[in-house]
């Protein structure tokens, strides 16, 4: 290989790069009811996760209050609807909106779903999961290389919870989580509230499946309570952390390159300072086990 075929590889990315990362610590998803609390709870915030599609509005309301969160905080985008998982590819406008964010912020890393939530030019409304076959790994391909070569940052992909499964899957679940990986220079942000609800609903061992995963791939977490009803477990995104949720969290620390930790809390917001103790002992988990 001569000079220049290694100057081109290297402008693509290091394809193993992901646990070189800047490690960010412990943070929050931003809620605007937390807005006026953040600056009191400033000592257990290392960093912001913002919903990027809150931020593609041009209007002045908007572009201020980026601007102030980019001034005091570290921050990282995390998409709701690049729909990677559509077969009729990225919506244009959409990824120009998630891709002038990405130049604006220039984050350490940016975040989208192993989901579709487009079929045929129809927004669903809702992430969905997708088939775990070699068809959509295609589709994944196609729509990944489609936005990675648009933005230079980092793009890490998050699991869903799956309120169902198709019977043409393919691939075990950590299996397709591989390919993935295999497949694109993405990291993954590993929700644990995720595996864990779907370890739960369709009985298997999540740590098991969590060390079949490529751990220096493993950049970022999620972390949340989950609802238990009718016998299933629900992401609610509206209650305090379940000890056993804690559990496997610090195992993925142990196991995986974790560079950032994120509470997500949409549903039953309480004061910021009640979320204060689970971060608190989720920086305790990285700085002990990270």
């Amino acid at each position: 290989m001569d000079a220049a075929q290694v100057d081109a590889e290297a402008a693509v990315g290091n394809k193993f790069s992901f646990a070189n990362l800047p490690k960010l610590g412990v943070g929050i998803g931003y809620r605007q009811p937390f807005r006026n609390q953040l600056f009191l709870q400033r000592s257990a915030i290392d960093f912001l996760e913002l919903v990027a599609d809150h931020f593609f509005s041009n209007s002045t309301s908007s572009q201020d209050e980026l601007a102030w969160l980019q001034r005091n905080f570290q921050t990282t985008p995390h998409g709701l609807a690049l729909s990677l998982g559509s077969a009729d590819g990225l919506d244009p406008v959409y990824t120009k909106h998630f891709v002038e964010l990405l130049r604006s912020l220039q984050p350490p890393w940016c975040s989208d779903h192993i989901a579709f939530t487009r079929a045929d030019g129809i927004d669903i409304g809702h992430l969905t999961p997708l088939p775990k076959t070699r068809a959509s790994l295609r589709v994944l391909r196609h729509n990944i290389t489609a936005f990675q070569d648009q933005s230079p940052i980092p793009l890490i992909l998050e699991n869903i919870t799956e309120p169902f499964r198709y019977q043409n899957d393919q691939y075990e679940d950590a299996d397709f989580l591989c390919e993935i990986c295999e497949q694109n220079n993405v990291g993954l942000l590993l929700d644990v509230t995720n595996l864990f609800i779907n370890s739960q609903n369709y009985q298997f061992d999540p740590i098991t499946f969590l060390h079949r995963l490529p751990r220096e791939r493993i950049v970022q977490l999620h972390f949340v309570g989950a609802r238990y009803a009718e016998g299933q477990w629900h992401d609610s995104h509206n209650t305090t952390t379940q000890e056993e949720i804690w559990q496997l969290l610090t195992e993925v620390v142990k196991y995986g390159s974790v560079k950032g930790i994120i509470l997500e809390r949409d549903l039953n917001i309480p004061d910021l300072s009640e979320l204060v103790p689970e971060l608190q002992r989720a920086r305790t988990i990285l700085e002990e086990f990270g």
